[in-house]
Protein backbone atom coordinates (compact mmCIF):
# COMPACT_ATOMS: atom_id res chain seq x y z
CA UNK A 1 0.00 0.00 0.00
CA UNK A 2 1.37 3.39 -0.98
CA UNK A 3 1.66 6.22 1.54
CA UNK A 4 -0.93 8.22 -0.42
CA UNK A 5 -3.39 5.33 -0.47
CA UNK A 6 -2.87 4.75 3.24
CA UNK A 7 -3.50 8.43 3.99
CA UNK A 8 -6.69 8.36 1.93
CA UNK A 9 -7.97 5.30 3.79
CA UNK A 10 -7.21 6.90 7.15
CA UNK A 11 -8.99 10.08 6.10
CA UNK A 12 -12.01 8.10 4.94
CA UNK A 13 -12.10 6.17 8.21
CA UNK A 14 -11.96 9.43 10.19
CA UNK A 15 -14.79 11.00 8.20
CA UNK A 16 -16.87 7.81 8.48
CA UNK A 17 -16.39 7.82 12.24
CA UNK A 18 -17.37 11.50 12.45
CA UNK A 19 -20.52 10.87 10.42
CA UNK A 20 -21.57 8.00 12.65
CA UNK A 21 -20.85 9.96 15.82
CA UNK A 22 -22.99 12.87 14.65
CA UNK A 23 -25.71 10.42 13.63
CA UNK A 24 -25.66 8.93 17.13
CA UNK A 25 -26.09 12.40 18.62
CA UNK A 26 -29.02 13.01 16.29
CA UNK A 27 -30.62 9.68 17.25
CA UNK A 28 -30.16 10.50 20.94
CA UNK A 29 -31.81 13.93 20.49
CA UNK A 30 -34.65 13.11 18.13
CA UNK A 31 -34.87 9.33 17.73
CA UNK A 32 -33.92 7.05 14.87
CA UNK A 33 -37.09 7.88 12.94
CA UNK A 34 -35.84 11.42 12.34
CA UNK A 35 -32.30 10.48 11.34
CA UNK A 36 -31.45 12.61 8.30
CA UNK A 37 -28.38 12.53 6.09
CA UNK A 38 -28.89 16.19 5.25
CA UNK A 39 -28.99 17.15 8.92
CA UNK A 40 -25.86 15.11 9.65
CA UNK A 41 -24.05 16.71 6.70
CA UNK A 42 -25.12 20.18 7.84
CA UNK A 43 -23.80 19.64 11.38
CA UNK A 44 -20.47 18.42 10.00
CA UNK A 45 -20.15 21.27 7.52
CA UNK A 46 -20.39 18.89 4.56
CA UNK A 47 -22.51 19.08 1.44
CA UNK A 48 -25.03 16.25 1.18
CA UNK A 49 -23.49 14.93 -2.02
CA UNK A 50 -20.17 14.39 -0.21
CA UNK A 51 -21.83 12.46 2.61
CA UNK A 52 -23.60 10.20 0.11
CA UNK A 53 -20.20 8.91 -0.96
CA UNK A 54 -19.86 7.39 2.53
CA UNK A 55 -23.47 6.33 3.10
CA UNK A 56 -25.67 6.21 0.00
CA UNK A 57 -28.90 6.33 2.02
CA UNK A 58 -30.35 6.92 5.46
CA UNK A 59 -30.85 3.17 5.81
CA UNK A 60 -27.17 2.50 5.11
CA UNK A 61 -26.18 4.89 7.88
CA UNK A 62 -28.79 3.41 10.22
CA UNK A 63 -27.48 -0.09 9.51
CA UNK A 64 -23.94 1.03 10.36
CA UNK A 65 -25.15 2.40 13.71
CA UNK A 66 -27.09 -0.78 14.44
CA UNK A 67 -24.13 -3.02 13.62
CA UNK A 68 -21.87 -0.88 15.83
CA UNK A 69 -24.35 -1.12 18.71
CA UNK A 70 -24.73 -4.88 18.40
CA UNK A 71 -20.96 -5.30 18.20
CA UNK A 72 -20.36 -3.12 21.26
CA UNK A 73 -22.95 -5.02 23.26
CA UNK A 74 -21.58 -8.34 22.02
CA UNK A 75 -18.04 -7.36 22.95
CA UNK A 76 -19.20 -6.51 26.48
CA UNK A 77 -20.91 -9.91 26.80
CA UNK A 78 -17.91 -11.79 25.42
CA UNK A 79 -15.54 -9.88 27.67
CA UNK A 80 -17.59 -10.84 30.71
CA UNK A 81 -17.62 -14.47 29.60
CA UNK A 82 -13.85 -14.50 29.24
CA UNK A 83 -13.37 -12.86 32.64
CA UNK A 84 -15.63 -15.45 34.28
CA UNK A 85 -13.84 -18.40 32.69
CA UNK A 86 -13.38 -21.25 35.16
CA UNK A 87 -16.25 -20.26 37.43
CA UNK A 88 -19.44 -22.21 38.04
CA UNK A 89 -21.88 -22.21 35.10
CA UNK A 90 -24.47 -20.04 36.83
CA UNK A 91 -21.79 -17.49 37.75
CA UNK A 92 -20.65 -17.31 34.13
CA UNK A 93 -24.25 -16.95 32.93
CA UNK A 94 -24.92 -14.18 35.44
CA UNK A 95 -21.71 -12.37 34.49
CA UNK A 96 -22.76 -12.20 30.84
CA UNK A 97 -26.24 -11.01 31.81
CA UNK A 98 -24.82 -8.29 34.07
CA UNK A 99 -22.60 -7.08 31.24
CA UNK A 100 -25.65 -6.77 28.98
CA UNK A 101 -27.52 -4.75 31.60
CA UNK A 102 -24.56 -2.50 32.38
CA UNK A 103 -23.94 -1.74 28.71
CA UNK A 104 -27.62 -0.99 28.11
CA UNK A 105 -27.82 1.39 31.08
CA UNK A 106 -24.64 3.15 29.98
CA UNK A 107 -25.82 3.43 26.34
CA UNK A 108 -29.61 3.76 26.47
CA UNK A 109 -30.00 5.41 23.07
CA UNK A 110 -27.90 2.79 21.33
CA UNK A 111 -29.79 0.07 23.17
CA UNK A 112 -33.07 1.60 22.04
CA UNK A 113 -31.79 1.56 18.47
CA UNK A 114 -31.45 -2.24 18.53
CA UNK A 115 -34.11 -3.29 21.06
CA UNK A 116 -36.58 -0.42 20.99
CA UNK A 117 -39.43 0.28 18.60
CA UNK A 118 -38.72 -0.63 14.96
CA UNK A 119 -38.03 2.27 12.63
CA UNK A 120 -40.94 2.53 10.15
CA UNK A 121 -39.87 1.62 6.64
CA UNK A 122 -36.51 0.21 7.70
CA UNK A 123 -35.73 -3.48 7.17
CA UNK A 124 -32.54 -4.76 8.78
CA UNK A 125 -30.25 -6.41 6.21
CA UNK A 126 -28.35 -9.68 6.56
CA UNK A 127 -25.29 -7.73 7.73
CA UNK A 128 -26.93 -7.26 11.14
CA UNK A 129 -27.53 -10.97 11.83
CA UNK A 130 -24.05 -12.01 13.02
CA UNK A 131 -23.52 -8.96 15.28
CA UNK A 132 -27.01 -9.44 16.73
CA UNK A 133 -26.17 -13.05 17.62
CA UNK A 134 -23.13 -12.33 19.78
CA UNK A 135 -24.89 -12.05 23.14
CA UNK A 136 -26.96 -15.18 22.53
CA UNK A 137 -23.86 -17.13 21.51
CA UNK A 138 -21.99 -16.00 24.64
CA UNK A 139 -24.84 -17.27 26.81
CA UNK A 140 -25.17 -20.43 24.74
CA UNK A 141 -21.47 -21.15 25.31
CA UNK A 142 -22.19 -21.42 29.04
CA UNK A 143 -25.02 -23.88 28.43
CA UNK A 144 -23.02 -25.96 25.96
CA UNK A 145 -20.03 -26.13 28.33
CA UNK A 146 -22.30 -27.28 31.16
CA UNK A 147 -23.83 -29.91 28.90
CA UNK A 148 -20.39 -31.15 27.79
CA UNK A 149 -19.36 -31.45 31.44
CA UNK A 150 -22.49 -33.46 32.26
CA UNK A 151 -23.70 -30.72 34.56
CA UNK A 152 -26.82 -29.59 32.68
CA UNK A 153 -29.97 -30.38 34.63
CA UNK A 154 -32.85 -30.74 32.21
CA UNK A 155 -36.09 -30.72 34.22
CA UNK A 156 -37.47 -34.21 34.66
CA UNK A 157 -40.59 -34.89 32.66
CA UNK A 158 -40.19 -31.72 30.61
CA UNK A 159 -42.34 -32.00 27.50
CA UNK A 160 -41.73 -29.77 24.51
CA UNK A 161 -44.70 -29.30 22.15
CA UNK A 162 -44.01 -30.75 18.73
CA UNK A 163 -44.20 -27.40 16.93
CA UNK A 164 -41.73 -25.91 19.39
CA UNK A 165 -39.53 -28.98 19.12
CA UNK A 166 -39.40 -28.55 15.36
CA UNK A 167 -38.24 -24.96 15.81
CA UNK A 168 -35.49 -25.81 18.28
CA UNK A 169 -34.32 -28.77 16.20
CA UNK A 170 -33.99 -26.46 13.22
CA UNK A 171 -32.12 -23.94 15.39
CA UNK A 172 -29.75 -26.64 16.65
CA UNK A 173 -29.06 -27.74 13.09
CA UNK A 174 -28.41 -24.16 11.98
CA UNK A 175 -25.99 -23.62 14.85
CA UNK A 176 -24.41 -27.06 14.53
CA UNK A 177 -24.95 -27.90 18.21
CA UNK A 178 -26.40 -30.76 20.24
CA UNK A 179 -28.57 -29.96 23.25
CA UNK A 180 -31.65 -31.60 24.72
CA UNK A 181 -34.76 -30.02 23.23
CA UNK A 182 -36.00 -28.94 26.66
CA UNK A 183 -32.69 -27.21 27.38
CA UNK A 184 -32.60 -25.35 24.07
CA UNK A 185 -36.24 -24.35 24.48
CA UNK A 186 -35.51 -23.06 27.96
CA UNK A 187 -32.45 -21.24 26.71
CA UNK A 188 -34.39 -19.50 23.95
CA UNK A 189 -37.03 -18.34 26.43
CA UNK A 190 -34.34 -17.16 28.88
CA UNK A 191 -32.55 -15.19 26.16
CA UNK A 192 -35.78 -13.38 25.29
CA UNK A 193 -36.62 -12.76 28.95
CA UNK A 194 -33.16 -11.32 29.62
CA UNK A 195 -33.83 -8.56 27.11
CA UNK A 196 -37.30 -8.10 28.54
CA UNK A 197 -35.77 -7.43 31.96
CA UNK A 198 -33.20 -5.04 30.53
CA UNK A 199 -35.77 -3.23 28.38
CA UNK A 200 -38.15 -2.76 31.30
CA UNK A 201 -35.37 -1.06 33.24
CA UNK A 202 -33.97 1.02 30.38
CA UNK A 203 -37.39 2.23 29.23
CA UNK A 204 -38.74 2.98 32.72
CA UNK A 205 -41.37 0.26 33.22
CA UNK A 206 -39.88 -0.64 36.60
CA UNK A 207 -40.34 2.88 37.97
CA UNK A 208 -42.24 2.78 41.29
CA UNK A 209 -42.43 -1.00 40.97
CA UNK A 210 -38.91 -2.36 41.43
CA UNK A 211 -36.51 -0.18 43.40
CA UNK A 212 -33.80 -2.75 44.18
CA UNK A 213 -33.00 -2.99 40.49
CA UNK A 214 -29.57 -4.63 40.69
CA UNK A 215 -30.65 -7.19 43.27
CA UNK A 216 -33.85 -7.98 41.37
CA UNK A 217 -31.93 -8.42 38.14
CA UNK A 218 -29.39 -10.76 39.77
CA UNK A 219 -32.18 -12.87 41.25
CA UNK A 220 -34.12 -12.97 37.97
CA UNK A 221 -31.24 -13.93 35.68
CA UNK A 222 -30.11 -16.64 38.08
CA UNK A 223 -33.64 -18.06 37.91
CA UNK A 224 -33.46 -17.92 34.10
CA UNK A 225 -30.17 -19.80 34.16
CA UNK A 226 -31.62 -22.49 36.42
CA UNK A 227 -34.66 -22.80 34.15
CA UNK A 228 -32.26 -23.44 31.28
CA UNK A 229 -30.74 -26.30 33.26
CA UNK A 230 -27.62 -24.71 34.69
CA UNK A 231 -26.60 -26.17 38.07
CA UNK A 232 -26.70 -23.83 41.04
CA UNK A 233 -24.41 -25.96 43.16
CA UNK A 234 -21.31 -27.94 42.31
CA UNK A 235 -22.04 -30.78 39.83
CA UNK A 236 -20.66 -33.21 42.43
CA UNK A 237 -23.33 -32.24 44.98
Amino acid sequence: MSAIQGARERARAEVTAAIKEEARRQVAREGAVKLSLRAVARELGMVSSALYRYFPSRDDLLTALIVDAYDALGAAAEGALATADGREPLERWSAVCRAVREWALAHPHEYALIYGSPVPGYSAPQATVVPASRVALALLTVVLDAHAAGALRTPEGAVVPEAVGADVRALAQTLGIELPEAALTGFTAAWAQLFGLVSFEVFGQFNKVVEAREEFFAHAVAALGRATGLPWTSPSD
